[in-house]
C-alpha cells in the first residue's frame, strides 16, 4: 500500500477543518486512546464558551486518526453551538466513518459551569442496540 497523503500532517495548516485524515493501522495495535483538554464550543442557547476534554477511544479497523488532523478537526467546534450530549454522538460518528474502526467511544467532559458539570458518552456500535 503506498504512503497516505496528508493535508494537514506536514503542512502549514492556519484554520480549522472537518476533515479527520487517516492511515493504515499498523500491526497488531489493538486499542488506541485520544484525549485533548483544551476543547472549546459554544451553548447553544446562551452563546456562552463551553471547556471541554475529549477523549476518543477506538479498536481500529483498517485505520487510525492522525492526530493534528484531530487537533483542526476539533477546532471547527470553537464557534459553534452544540450541547455536551450532541458533540460525543457527532465525533463519534464522524470518527466512525472517517476510520472504519470495529468500536469507538467518545467522551465528552464539559468543565463545570453554573456549578453543574457534564459527561456524555458515544458508543458505536451502539452495545445496546
Amino acid at each position: 500500500m503506498s504512503e497516505p497523503q496528508f493535508k494537514a500532517l506536514g503542512h502549514k495548516v492556519t484554520s480549522p477543518e472537518r476533515r479527520l485524515e487517516v492511515f493504515p493501522t499498523p500491526e497488531h495495535v489493538r486499542k488506541v486512546v485520544l484525549e485533548g483538554d483544551e476543547f472549546t464550543s459554544l451553548c447553544p442557547v446562551t452563546g456562552q464558551p463551553d471547556f471541554q476534554t475529549v477523549r476518543i477511544e477506538f479498536e481500529p479497523g483498517p485505520y487510525c486518526i492522525e492526530s493534528k488532523s484531530l487537533k483542526l478537526y476539533l477546532w471547527t467546534f470553537r464557534e459553534e453551538g452544540h450541547f455536551c450530549e450532541a458533540l460525543s454522538a457527532l465525533i463519534a460518528k464522524d470518527v466512525w466513518e472517517a476510520a472504519r474502526p470495529r468500536r469507538v467511544t467518545v467522551t465528552v467532559m464539559q468543565r463545570p459551569r453554573g456549578g453543574i458539570s457534564i459527561m456524555a458518552e458515544t458508543s458505536l456500535p451502539d452495545p445496546l442496540a
